[in-house]
């Protein structure tokens, strides 16, 4: 474990490294990209000694790529967040950028009550390359972590902080593989710009809770993604809704939330919601919102009983599903909270 100690001030941050782009440095004879020890994170910023606050940090073993993530890490992750909630003011997980709207997500569901900074961050180059985002990324990601207003955390929710911009984590998407410019929130503003100095969004910004924390480590992941396209057919469909064990489908539909409106489709879909199946609706344009009762083709879809995801991700969608899912609601209580934001992650 890494120890930054300042005690001028009382405020302190809890760095976690799961793996990723980041961490990587080039060894100098083979050019080949291996993690690096994070006890000596400071020969890598040195910045971040001189901030007026303690950070410690700690390093998974081994390290994970962001496309081996998985449920089992989420729950190690808000595991770790709950067993060191009272030491720390705030949380900065390093995390490959591939997978991150992802586990932001899931984090945002499984911890409730949050009344502290979670912030997400990485780079698309290694800290070890002249010309990396990553220091940038990380300096900044500890300073709004640390960020408080009269002796309140300003941003008490699960973020991700990239190229000067910070998201709510779960309306955030990858949206490029090559640019430093790597996520966006097309259906929520940015929480935070920064520049000369960091502006705040203080409207879009969740207000911090006094409740006390409580994590939900139980996802169920019986879900699974159609996405609708011209040409799709019965069998398809049928190969996913007869998935053994499958409790929820997300439909992705076109534009608003329209889908083709011929008989046999219809049929497989009321088919596999009176047998149980929950379906929900998100469109595949990266912007805009669902609107079933907006076209004809979306009108079928409901009478079908296919469920609204309004203006959420895919990656939210995802994750929120595992989670109520994982709960032990009722179904009629699940299919309630699908239709509404229960953490921000859709418009209400």
């Amino acid at each position: 474990m890494l120890k930054i100690k300042n005690m001028e001030q009382n405020t302190s941050i809890l760095l976690i490294y799961t793996g990723g782009t980041i961490g990587m440095v080039e060894d100098s004879e083979t050019g080949v990209l291996s993690p690096f020890d994070f006890k000596h994170l400071t020969k890598q910023i040195p910045e971040i000694k001189r901030f007026q606050f303690n950070i410690e940090s700690i390093s998974f073993k081994p390290v994970i790529d962001s496309s081996n993530m998985d449920p089992g890490v989420w729950v190690h992750l808000a595991e770790i967040i709950e067993e060191n909630y009272e030491s720390f003011d705030g949380f900065v997980i390093l995390h490959g950028s591939d997978t991150m709207a992802y586990t932001a997500s899931a984090l945002s569901f499984m911890l409730e009550n949050l009344s502290k900074p979670v912030i997400f961050t990485g780079s698309q180059l290694p800290l070890g390359k002249i010309r990396t985002d990553g220091k940038e990324n990380v300096i900044t990601a500890l300073e709004i972590a640390a960020a408080k207003k009269d002796g309140k955390a300003i941003v008490p929710e699960v973020c991700i902080y990239f190229e000067y911009k910070l998201y709510r984590g779960n309306r955030t998407i990858k949206y490029n593989a090559e640019h430093f410019e790597a996520f966006r929130s097309v259906n929520y503003p940015e929480l935070a710009k920064a520049g000369v100095k960091i502006n705040y969004n203080f409207s879009a910004i969740s207000k911090p809770t006094e409740q006390e924390l409580r994590i939900f480590t139980n996802l169920d992941t019986n879900v699974a993604v159609l996405k609708i396209f011209p040409g799709i057919n019965p069998n398809t469909m049928r190969a996913v809704f007869n998935t053994e064990g499958l409790k929820a489908v997300i439909l992705e539909t076109y534009g608003s939330g329209n889908a083709p409106s011929d008989k046999w489709f219809i049929d497989e879909i009321e088919n596999a919601t009176s047998k149980g199946l929950i379906v929900m609706n998100v469109t595949q344009c990266r912007g805009g919102s669902v609107q079933m009762g907006k076209y004809e083709t979306g009108i079928g879809l409901e009478k079908a009983g296919v469920l609204s995801g309004r203006d959420i991700t895919v990656e939210a969608a995802i994750t929120k599903l595992m989670y109520l899912l994982g709960s032990g609601y009722s179904t009629e209580k699940i299919k309630k909270y699908i239709e509404k934001p229960i953490r921000g992650e859709m418009s209400a």
